[in-house]
């Protein structure tokens, strides 16, 4: 007799909202702000370098050299200014302290439009939620400003976490936190590797988001992929009949 489901944990970024510019965009509006005038395509392509760099080097925003989310975000962006030919340091600190905490603002996310109505039908259906994502300490006020919140019971980043997916411990930490056997959990993400696979090989109902059939030559089964968060509440009754 199968483990009827009990709770369904979530990714959020890419899968619940997404950033509603591009990130050259955003960080040129603080830029004008402060009186220059750069290349959103420039500073695209600047700040790629710089993410991937501290990725390499400080993996999970620096947590085990010491850092934490603000101090490693704000390093990416002082490098990707660096990059562009802004040099005062005052400036570079000043511009990364501003897009760090302008980036829990509603105005810089847009939820999907499927989103909540997949939440409420979750939670009508007598299940529990909860979240786990590689995200910063920034992430419950952003899930709040965009009225997503209350939906969940417990949130676990991969900043307070210490460990990032594709890391099993994660998923393990949020089993614990449900208090109920892998079998009796689903995972919704959008991330092949991060999500779906991890999810799956600690036990639990791992769902595939792919909106855009990203995963189509994948061997995901077609009963663990979803196409719109449409499709969830009937895929999830399949496993509490």
């Amino acid at each position: 007799m199968r483990a009827p489901l009990r709770w369904v944990l979530w990714d959020v970024k890419d899968t619940l909202l997404k950033v509603r510019l591009s990130v050259g965009e955003q960080y040129c509006k603080e830029s004008e702000r402060m009186g220059l005038s750069l290349s959103p395509t420039e500073v695209d392509a600047a700040f790629r370098q710089a993410y991937q760099s501290y990725s390499r080097r400080y993996p999970n925003y620096g947590i085990a050299q010491g850092l934490d989310g603000q101090s490693w975000w704000m390093g990416v962006v002082r490098d990707t200014f660096s990059q562009c030919r802004v040099q005062d340091p005052a400036l570079l600190n000043t511009m990364a302290h501003n897009l760090y905490h302008n980036f829990s603002n509603a105005e810089n996310w847009e939820v999907f439009p499927d989103s909540k109505t997949a939440l409420e039908s979750c939670s009508s259906l007598g299940l529990n939620l909860g979240v786990v994502s590689n995200f910063d300490n920034r992430l419950e006020a952003i899930l709040r400003v965009c009225g997503l919140l209350s939906h969940f019971s417990f949130l676990i980043t991969s900043e307070e976490a210490g460990v990032a997916k594709p890391s099993p411990v994660i998923f393990n930490q949020a089993l614990q936190r449900c208090g109920v056997p892998a079998a009796s959990v689903a995972h919704v993400g959008d991330h092949y590797v991060n999500d779906y696979l991890t999810s799956r090989a600690v036990g639990i109902h791992g769902l595939l988001l792919d909106r855009h059939n990203k995963h189509f030559q994948r061997n995901v089964p077609g009963e663990h992929r979803l196409s719109s968060l449409e499709e969830l509440p009937s895929r999830l009754q399949q496993h509490m009949d």
